[in-house]
């Protein structure tokens, strides 16, 4: 008996050296520290290695600064010499009367972006809104006057042209793979004090129901936005363009951590149309939509709310001539299911003039399958200098 416990307990002494030796020598081999080889170097960019820690984005702004722009619009405006009564009809009367105002010039500033070689640049319809005059101020200190060349009030683009040479030209992201979650870049020009670059990231896709445009689909950032950066550029790690910087949420007035950026898929998309055409060109069914509410759910029995109620439906427009009548529920677009009237419009919008679009619909508890010709979208007005 007391030679097998001498046998068991050399044993053991020889293991527990063995274990020291591998744990000190070789501790990939143990279970749970690799349980192989250690892998081979791989070459820098190797999609196998792992990610190095980012220090630093300063080749993706070098890379795309120099495409930012500064966009300065002076207007005339007509202002009292005297405060106006609160009544609208008086106020409408003393403006007519000669000496009553007095013209001066008003000046505003905002960004933009140089997005072909040729001297377009895209910028926010708001920063040109009802500008006598456009001047643009690039990185390398040269000055041009800009001409508008088509505008979108509905999305809040517009198209502005220069006649200099040798422009530096952004590069836009041609798998508009943004996710939430990816660091991004704001360039533009902040309360005029020169082009300055924030960082953060994409904190959210597809924002809407902001009440800021008619076609709503915003990048949210927490990349500090301020007054002057509307119509600069919103870059990713490499320096390409993801988003028109547009606007802010604020109480103060002042960046919160909370800025919307238009996509540049459909910036780019608006950007050909209105150089081709001089417009923004969107499908249209001549219907206005309307979510649906708890109540209006009730009283046509749906047990949900998606889908899109159609609360009228334009004379002689497409969905006349297919159809369509007030009242109808849209629950799907070619197939696919319709959240919101929100929805409807942006999944339309792209659709050509003279396409067939296919409305799944509810109409008195019954579904109904109908075809609809696409109509072009008529121009929003844009407001008279």
């Amino acid at each position: 008996m007391q030679r097998l416990w001498l046998i068991f307990a050399q044993t053991v002494t020889v293991c527990l050296g063995a274990l020291f030796l591998v744990s000190t020598l070789r501790p990939q081999w143990l279970p749970g520290n690799g349980g192989a080889p250690a892998p081979a170097m791989t070459a820098a960019g190797d999609p196998r290695a792992p990610d190095a820690p980012v220090s630093s984005y300063a080749q993706a702004v070098a890379r795309a600064a120099p495409s930012v722009v500064n966009v300065y619009t002076r207007k005339h405006v007509d202002v009292p010499l005297v405060p106006l009564p609160p009544d609208p009809g008086l106020q409408q009367l003393l403006r007519s009367v000669p000496g009553f105002t007095q013209r001066r010039d008003s000046t505003s500033l905002g960004s933009g972006v140089i997005v072909r070689a040729d001297g377009y640049i895209l910028t926010n319809y708001h920063v040109i809104e009802s500008a006598d005059s456009i001047e643009i101020s690039l990185q390398d200190g040269r000055q041009a006057a800009a001409r508008i060349v088509g505008a979108d009030p509905e999305s809040d683009l517009a198209v502005l042209k220069i006649s200099l040479e040798d422009l530096p030209v952004i590069v836009f992201d041609p798998e508009q793979s943004v996710r939430v979650g990816d660091v991004v870049l704001a360039i533009g020009n902040p309360f005029g004090v020169g082009q300055t670059t924030t960082q953060g990231i994409v904190s959210a896709l597809g924002r809407n129901r902001l009440g800021i445009n008619t076609y709503e689909d915003f990048i949210q950032t927490d990349a500090a936005i301020n007054p002057g950066n509307s119509g600069g550029a919103l870059i990713d790690t490499q320096g390409r363009l993801v988003g028109i910087n547009t606007a802010i949420y604020s109480e103060t007035g002042g960046s919160l951590g909370i800025g919307f950026a238009i996509p540049s898929g459909p910036a780019h998309r608006i950007l050909d149309q209105i150089i081709r055409t001089g417009h923004a060109q969107r499908g249209w069914l001549g219907l206005e939509p309307q979510d649906l509410t708890p109540d209006l759910a009730q009283a046509f029995h749906l047990e949900d709310l998606r889908g899109a109620i159609v609360a009228r439906v334009l004379p002689r427009g497409p969905a006349a001539r297919a159809g369509i009548q007030v009242g109808d529920i849209i629950r799907t677009l070619d197939g696919q299911p319709v959240r919101d009237s929100f929805e409807l419009l942006n999944r339309l919008a792209p659709l050509q003039a003279g396409s067939t679009a296919r409305l799944g619909l509810l109409r008195g508890g019954k579904l109904l399958d109908l075809k609809v010709t696409v109509g072009e979208r008529p121009p929003a007005p844009r407001p008279a200098h």
